[in-house]
């Protein structure tokens, strides 16, 4: 195959990935100031057909008054990549992985059932074979989408898994449900991955993360960032290919913990994120085109039980600097 051959092939994959993206399902609300777009799930034709995160209605984009906070932070994409999708969006740890033989299901909540394979631990930015993409439906009003995604047994684990995200004039709620219908406990934990944009500025040092305790970090921030008491200063803005990670400390079990503000000095774009469940464990991730506080809570169920929990989301503007 010749050189001129090869790049009209890419041309044209490109050209086709470009129209998967357009033609993805999607859903718009709206309430006062918020205008929200969402992606929806789809096993032949949704944005995102990975195995990491819950396919449920991540943000495509959403604006409140003239800032916008969400968006495509990512220059390559393709639907089964792991990591190729906007936020909020979750990501649940796997059920059933440890106890599963190869060549067995085990379990992604929002996803469905996947193939253990030959491998020598369970791998997050794989992409698995999905065995059992379990049930969809969808109810949906002018200012919110309500997603509803059912499993049947694999392995003994079952559930229905119920996600809501609704928008006010100031503000966006995830409200979730989960039914366990099988017959072993669901033990897991999930975090928000909100891949932040304020108005698309680079993140650098008109960025700030607040939070209401006194925070520190455990890994090495490599002169990124640092803690100054209750925040996280960016110390330099960071370029192409650059990033942290580092998991936080501070926070205790109480629910007013759960309190991540992350602002931008130069636009005044702000948010505030709030739960009603406790931090079971902090981090944070970042590049130059995304901000990401990582605020994990548990989730454990009994067969026949279920459990909730919501994640709020309030937009305002920051004091200038």
């Amino acid at each position: 195959m010749g050189k001129v051959t090869l790049v009209v092939v890419g041309l044209i994959a490109a050209a086709a990935l470009v129209s998967a993206q357009a033609d993805a399902p999607k859903a718009e609300i709206a309430a006062g100031a918020v205008r929200a777009t969402l992606y929806l799930p789809d096993l032949q034709a949704g944005y995102y057909q990975g195995t990491r995160f819950d396919w449920a209605g991540s943000i495509a984009n959403l604006t409140w008054k003239t800032h916008s906070y969400f968006g495509k932070w990512f220059d390559r994409y393709d639907p089964k990549l792991h990591d190729a999708i906007t936020g909020p969006v979750e990501e649940f740890q796997s059920v059933g992985y440890d106890d599963a033989k190869v060549g067995e299901s085990f379990v992604r909540i929002g996803v469905g059932a996947v193939r253990k394979p030959v491998e020598q631990a369970y791998g997050q930015f794989k992409t698995y074979d999905i065995v059992d993409p379990g049930k969809r439906t969808m109810k949906r009003g002018a200012d919110w989408v309500e997603l509803t995604h059912t499993l049947g047994d694999t392995r003994g684990y079952a559930y229905e898994y119920r996600k809501r995200v609704q928008v006010t004039d100031h503000t966006m709620v995830l409200e979730h449900f989960l039914h366990n219908t099988g017959s072993k406990p669901i033990a897991s934990s999930v975090y928000e991955h909100n891949f932040y944009m304020l108005d698309n500025q680079p993140t650098g040092p008109d960025t700030t993360i607040r939070f209401p305790f006194a925070v520190s970090a455990t890994g090495a921030l490599n002169g990124f960032i640092e803690t100054r008491g209750h925040e996280i200063a960016y110390l330099k803005e960071l370029q192409d290919k650059e990033s942290i990670y580092t998991e936080l400390a501070g926070y205790g079990t109480s629910v007013s913990d759960y309190d991540i503000r992350v602002e931008n000095r130069k636009t005044r774009a702000a948010v505030r994120q709030t739960s009603d469940r406790p931090i079971a464990k902090l981090a944070l991730w970042s590049p130059r085109s995304t901000v990401c506080p990582e605020a994990y809570v548990d989730v454990r169920v009994q067969p026949g039980q279920q459990t909730s929990w919501r994640i709020t989301y309030e937009f305002y503007e920051a004091a200038t600097k």
